[in-house]
């Protein structure tokens, strides 16, 4: 039997067919980006949103898609500021079609969209300086097309 790969420190939402991944560094506000992802679907900004992973996740390659599964033991679980973790429905696995890097030293001054390479796919990336809130140019980033597209 193979060794499962290892989790890393991100979290992950179902937004509509593809998720979006949030990395960043401890304290950054990945949590809270992925509640409030959550929320905003239930407040009707977003079609769908349903967590797949707080805070230990795996990704995997497969036929040329990034996937993303929940740590085994955090299944459900997602830390609420102010409340602590809680149990919520999850997916249990999602295709990623974004990447969020939340504190990104590269948008120091403009967040800006641009592309990361994981395990050999490129996916759109979108980097957010860590004084930014993230979850209205996440919102934007997800619903409306860059320019020239």
């Amino acid at each position: 039997m193979a060794a499962a790969k290892p989790t890393i420190h991100a979290s992950a939402v179902l937004v509509g067919a593809k998720a979006a991944l949030i990395r960043g560094p401890s304290g950054s506000g990945k949590s809270r980006l992925a509640w409030n992802l959550v929320t905003a679907a239930t407040e009707g900004l977003l079609p769908f949103a349903r967590l797949v992973a707080d805070d230990r996740l795996h990704l995997e390659c497969h036929s040329g898609q990034l996937l993303a599964r929940p740590a085994q033991a955090l299944e459900g679980m997602v830390e609420i500021h102010g409340l602590g973790i809680r149990r919520i429905e999850f997916e249990p696995v999602a295709v990623v079609g974004l990447v969020v890097d939340l504190a990104a030293a590269d948008a120091a001054r403009n967040p800006r969209a641009d592309s990361t390479t994981i395990d050999g796919i490129t996916l759109p990336r979108l980097g957010v300086a860590a004084e930014t809130a993230p979850l209205p140019l996440v919102l934007a980033a997800l619903r409306i097309p860059p320019a020239g597209h």
